[in-house]
């Protein structure tokens, strides 16, 4: 009934102190806008910090209770929407710091989930993930209806430089909202993991696990899932609450399904198992959704393939790969292992980067009359054209794959020893 959902770092032998590890996360926190001076640096941490607070708390449904949601947005969409129109409110002189708005997005997010959660959590599995996904496509096509509250196609926008400004902090300055976001993140993260360990934390491990011999103990497993997607609703709302001072505009796509998706596929890929997984995968998705578009009209192909490769080769998602490498490093195997590990990700590489020329010069021929047949690859330019250039890339494929086959049975037979 126990799984690695604790931190991991606090689950091997050779343990490093928990104080160390929430150190080191404050630390650089803190320190994170300071080597990354530029402004789009600082949106960028901006945007990770608020994208590890809903990705902590989708992983309160999907790794600590086994609930997949396909409806997650709901919560953080409708955060954002109560927190920019508060804004306004304090704009036209409400008394509220401008601070404590994102408490105003969790507070309304928990009482939409205390609404509609009930009815939610009266099933897992299946049943659970498509009421999840009917109430995400309910509150979108809602928000295009009632052009009022949501503001239609345009949103609702705010300036985020309003009341008063406590200690001469008006936020305007990106980094000064850092600050504050990072703020929040170190609290959410630490009240979310502080939930894990509390009794009814360990409760809900025991309703994903066996929700039957729960009942039969004499708890109501929807009651535990229940109380839990309140409390996951209430930190999406406050993520949700940080996005709307971040960008100041807040439009329907909020509650779109393809937000939710993007929760679920980036926690899985950081790891569901162990709590600082959906950290990882909060990272992810920043760099993948705000980078891959501008540099390649493929990323949507290599998020898939990424998210197949990691529940096929990588259950554990990245945090369990790391995992697994700190062990290693801890017994002492690594010594004997890594040049044979080394060998095996080199010729990896090699098997998979002609796919991924192949796929660039795939869709350099579809978009010819947008995108020159040529592509630049390690000093070596390559026509989509040319035959040569797919024959080329089919040989050294081939080549890696075998590179990839000896280095496998090497690093078994040494396992083995």
């Amino acid at each position: 009934m126990n799984r690695p959902s604790d931190l991991a770092v606090t689950q091997h032998p050779n343990k490093l102190p928990q104080a160390l590890v929430w150190g080191a996360y404050a630390l650089l926190l803190a320190l994170a806008p300071l080597l990354l001076t530029s402004s789009l640096n600082q949106s960028l941490l901006s945007q990770m910090g608020i994208a590890i607070i809903v990705c902590l708390s989708y992983n309160l449904l999907l790794g600590q209770g086994g609930m997949v949601s396909f409806g997650h947005a709901v919560y953080s969409g409708l955060g954002a929407f109560l927190a920019i129109h508060t804004l306004n409110r304090v704009t036209d002189g409400w008394p509220l710091p401008v601070s404590l708005i994102p408490l105003v997005g969790g507070l309304g997010s928990a009482a939409l989930a205390l609404a509609l959660g009930w009815v939610t959590t009266r099933r897992a599995g299946t049943a659970f993930a498509m009421i999840t996904f009917g109430m995400g496509e309910l509150l979108w096509a809602t928000a295009l209806v009632l052009p009022g509250f949501f503001g239609g196609e345009g949103g609702v926008s705010g300036n985020r430089v309003a009341g008063s400004a406590p200690l001469g902090l008006t936020f305007g300055p990106q980094i000064q909202l850092y600050y504050l976001i990072a703020l929040y993140t170190l609290v959410c993260t630490a009240l979310m993991y502080a939930l894990t360990r509390t009794p009814l934390g360990r409760l809900l491990n025991a309703v994903r696990d066996n929700p039957q011999r729960v009942a039969f103990v004499g708890y109501n497993p929807q009651k535990v899932r229940y109380m839990v997607f309140v409390m996951a609703a209430f930190f999406a709302g406050i993520a949700g609450g940080l996005s709307a001072l971040h960008y100041e505009i807040v439009t329907a796509e909020v509650f779109s399904a393809q937000r939710s998706g993007a929760y679920l596929l980036f926690t899985f890929i950081g790891g569901t198992t162990f709590f600082f997984g959906p950290v990882l995968g909060a990272v992810l998705m920043v760099l993948g959704l705000g980078l891959l578009p501008g540099l390649t009209p493929a990323w949507l192909l290599y998020l898939g393939v990424v998210f197949v490769a990691t529940v096929m080769v990588a259950p554990g998602g990245l945090a369990g790969l790391l995992v697994a490498l700190w062990r290693q490093a801890g017994q002492g195997a690594w010594r004997r292992l890594w040049p044979t590990q080394l060998a095996l990700a080199a010729s990896t590489l090699i098997a998979v980067g002609p796919l991924y020329i192949w796929v660039e010069m795939t869709f350099r021929l579809q978009q010819a009359d947008v995108l020159a047949p040529t592509l630049l690859l390690l000093g070596v330019t390559l026509d989509a054209r040319s035959p040569v250039s797919w024959a080329g890339c089919g040989v050294v494929s081939l080549l890696g794959a075998g590179l990839w086959l000896a280095s496998r049975r090497a690093l078994a037979q040494k396992v083995a020893s």
